[in-house]
């Protein structure tokens, strides 16, 4: 499994404030809400619990005025990581799901037309991370970062001047990932988010991308439920480690 390709892709579709490398860590800095633009995370999942870098990233983290945060597979190779944060008074919540899919099932699991894809997103398609049943500053966050990403499509199904459901897709380090997947809560339910993975499927193929990934909450259910359909299948679980 390309471990260090889907960080590096995940760090850069995220799109933080600033990002550096300690000692085979990859550390996300920024203060928004996105926890993946605010963490630490290895690029391997078979690393040495070495003190003076993990000291590196505290420091790193408290120059700027941040909380230092990990995201931290639950592998066997990471287990003298998890044991050293443990040690330092750190402790593992929000389990969350990899999931690796591909074009092909992405576009097979759509119950209708895929959704349009366009180079860079507009005001509509901003709108629904900040409709009814979202969090307005989380919301708002999401929007700032995701604009923010290089090599990014954003797809939509609209009705009319209404926008329903929306995501994006982000290219790097040899993968397409896909992130923010938002339906308006009035619309769950009728396959559009599914349609949305189609179209953003089909940004990736026009690319000659062939592997996918995204990342999704061990209790969201049901957009497991719909990844699963679309052919993704689980590369490994991490949890968020904070004080």
């Amino acid at each position: 499994m390309d471990v260090e390709g889907v960080e590096r892709a995940t760090i850069s579709a995220v799109a933080p404030r600033e990002a550096i490398e300690i000692g085979g860590w990859l550390v996300a800095l920024d203060p928004g809400t996105i926890r993946r633009a605010g963490s630490a995370v290895p690029l391997n999942h078979d690393l040495a619990a070495d003190p003076a870098a993990l000291d590196a990233i505290e420091a790193a983290y408290a120059q700027r005025g941040l909380k230092p945060a990990f995201r931290i597979a639950d592998v066997a190779g990471l287990e003298p990581v998890r044991a050293e944060l443990s040690r330092r008074g750190f402790s593992p919540e929000q389990p969350t799901l990899v999931k690796i899919g591909a074009p092909a099932g992405m576009m097979a699991a759509a119950r209708g037309a895929p959704a349009a894809v366009a180079d860079a997103p507009d005001q509509g398609w901003a709108s629904v991370f900040t409709s009814e049943g979202f969090d307005p500053i989380d919301g708002a966050n999401r929007v700032a970062a995701l604009t923010r990403s290089p090599h990014a499509v954003y797809g939509a199904i609209r009705e009319g001047q209404a926008t329903m459901a929306v995501g994006v897709a982000a290219f790097g380090h040899g993968w397409a990932s896909v992130h923010g997947m938002r339906t308006d809560a009035a619309r769950r339910g009728q396959g559009l988010a599914g349609r949305v993975l189609a179209g953003l499927a089909g940004a990736a193929q026009s690319r000659g991308i062939d592997q996918v990934f995204l990342q999704v909450e061990e209790s969201n259910t049901g957009a497991r439920s719909l990844y699963r359909a679309a052919g993704f299948a689980t590369a490994w679980r991490y949890f968020y480690w904070s004080r």
